[in-house]
């Protein structure tokens, strides 16, 4: 008669089992999933290649005369900080897109890759061909850059000219929220535990749903700034401590208290959050009544707008 296999990590063997205690923390099957809403990352095979493209001109420098050695390796530091800030480019595009409010990167770091990646390929055009090598090399760098990675946002998103001061305190606001979140995976990836990591990034999926309720009404930033700052960074601190502990002695009491902590957080976090939702509910029925006590007194019948 078959017999199920069940070995050490087998989701029913030794090591599973050990972990039992930690099992009422898993998800329930209607809870949000960590990739809820999330899209795939940009910042991958294109942008590191960029590093290894440039490479050759080291095999070659080395072969060349002292003076095209030294252009050849001003070209290769060009291209390879070209293929950097593309990268810290794609990273703070996608946390700009990702913000339903949010400032445009300080430094166009995107298009200051192109302009190395230019640099760089026309001074190899210099060194190894001649003048119309280098500029045909700039431009076809800048323009090939530009065409594979795009430009930086050059605007800021979401910002009423009219509200700026209260936009930018919850773009503040959110922003260290954002930065309290990161230091809390941060310190999980020490750990090693997979299970513990799946839960944070549970309760960063309800955070942020949080987050970007906010940004859509910056007047519930009020309601809402002890849990982006106070109630996150007591989440943060207490994670961080977790992580060491875990790290040197595996307590499970300390893996518990973890756990139980952030099924209260993430309560209070969706409790907060469905009350923000609720408030602006009331705020449109109210907005509601006034427009249509206005357009009774004015004679305009219920029909029209119902």
């Amino acid at each position: 008669m078959a017999k199920r296999y069940g070995s050490t990590y087998s989701p029913k063997g030794r090591a599973a089992q050990s972990d039992h205690a930690a099992s009422d923390h898993i998800a329930p099957p209607n809870s949000p999933r960590p990739f809820d809403g999330k899209k795939p990352t940009r910042v991958g095979a294109r942008s590191n290649l960029l590093f290894f493209a440039a490479l050759p001109l080291a095999w070659k420098a080395f072969f060349a005369p002292p003076t095209v050695m030294t252009g050849y390796l001003v070209a290769l530091g060009c291209l390879v900080g070209a293929a950097y800030l593309t990268r810290e480019g794609l990273k703070a595009e996608e946390a700009y897109e990702a913000r339903k409010v949010s400032r445009r990167p300080a430094i166009p770091r995107k298009i200051f890759g192109s302009v190395l990646t230019g640099l760089g390929l026309g001074i190899v055009g210099w060194f190894g061909w001649g003048a119309m090598e280098t500029v045909l090399f700039a431009v076809l760098g800048i323009v090939l850059h530009s065409l594979a990675f795009g430009f930086d946002p050059l605007k800021n998103k979401g910002f009423d000219e009219l509200d700026l001061f209260q936009q930018d305190r919850v773009a503040k606001a959110v922003d260290e929220a954002e930065a309290h979140l990161k230091d809390m995976r941060t310190a999980l990836e020490r750990t090693g535990d997979r299970q513990a990591e799946d839960r944070l990034e549970r309760f960063i999926t309800t955070a942020r749903a949080m987050f970007r309720t906010v940004e859509d009404d910056p007047r519930d930033l009020t309601a809402a700034r002890k849990y982006l700052g106070v109630y996150l960074l007591g989440a943060r601190d207490a994670t961080v401590k977790y992580a060491d502990l875990w790290s040197k002695s595996r307590n499970a009491q300390a893996r518990e208290d973890w756990f139980a902590l952030l099924d209260d957080l993430e309560a209070n976090f969706d409790a907060r959050h469905k009350k923000l939702l609720l408030d602006d509910k009331t705020d449109l029925d109210i907005e509601i009544e006034v427009l249509r006590d206005r357009l009774a007194r004015e004679g305009v019948k219920d029909e029209i707008i119902s």
